[in-house]
């Protein structure tokens, strides 16, 4: 009786603009990022491969580092597996590299924190950048109030106030541990960069809108403490637009920063 062949653990890193899809988790009517990803692992291998993402990202969120993983075996160099799944997604989603790992390794388990990215043009956004920046169209931000704001979500505590409700009769612990959470200039654009294990939903959003009022003097830095130590999601705290956020990476061993905290 011969012996079964394992499948090898396939890491996948893949990046994508999420406008078109309905996030990266599965959907019922297939147009999610995960479904199109399956969709060709299907053609490729001829039978349905189960992925799994390191993380969820809503409609409209983008990813420049997405990690999932799926198990089969394929007897051609790395490379060529790559190319087979880059010819079959549709414009929008990308693999940037496929590796063969321990099955040890898995996408979501494995993974020890979280990078997002949030970006914002203080004026109007050029046509082939408005798909992935939220433009002010010409609105005055306050960058040293949004840094003050910033400083306010840094280290454990309960995020219910910045989260929301995903419908599904979905619970989850709601305190989570920031280790980073800071506002940059780049490019001519403001970043806000955070780094924690996890997030909840639409809790980065939430986060950025509360920090844009603050820079629009709609709202006082103190005021974001106020909110954060409420514990209650409110009307003041008002997400801010998906097309403006990315999942930039997702890390399995923690950055120096993070351990020092």
């Amino acid at each position: 009786m011969k012996k079964a062949i394992k499948p090898t653990r396939w890491r996948c890193l893949c990046a994508y603009d999420g406008t078109e899809f309905n996030g990266w988790q599965k959907q019922p009517n297939r147009k999610a990022v995960q479904d199109k990803i399956d969709e060709a692992l299907a053609e490729i291998f001829g039978c349905t491969i189960r992925t799994i993402g390191a993380g969820r990202t809503d409609a409209g969120v983008h990813a420049a580092g997405q990690v999932f993983h799926f198990d089969a075996s394929w007897n051609h160099p790395e490379d060529s597996l790559l190319q087979a799944l880059r010819a079959r997604l549709p414009v929008g989603i990308s693999p940037r590299m496929v590796t063969a790992v321990s099955d040890r390794f898995h996408a979501h388990i494995s993974a020890q924190g979280k990078r997002y990215r949030y970006r914002i043009c203080p004026g109007w956004a050029m046509p082939e950048k408005d798909r992935f920046v939220h433009s002010m169209k010409g609105r005055s931000l306050n960058l040293d109030r949004m840094k003050e704001a910033a400083s306010c979500f840094l280290g454990t505590h309960d995020f219910a106030a910045f989260a929301a409700n995903r419908g599904h009769g979905e619970k989850e612990p709601t305190v989570r541990k920031l280790w980073r959470s800071e506002w940059r200039v780049q490019g001519g654009e403001l970043h806000f960069i955070t780094e924690a294990k996890g997030y909840l939903y639409k809790m980065v959003r939430s986060m950025t809108g509360a920090m844009i009022d603050v820079g629009l003097g709609r709202m006082e830095p103190s005021e974001i403490s106020e909110i954060l130590m409420s514990s209650k999601r409110t009307g003041r705290v008002v997400s801010a637009p998906a097309r403006g956020l990315s999942m930039e990476k997702v890390f399995y061993r923690l950055p120096k920063l993070a351990r020092t905290k």
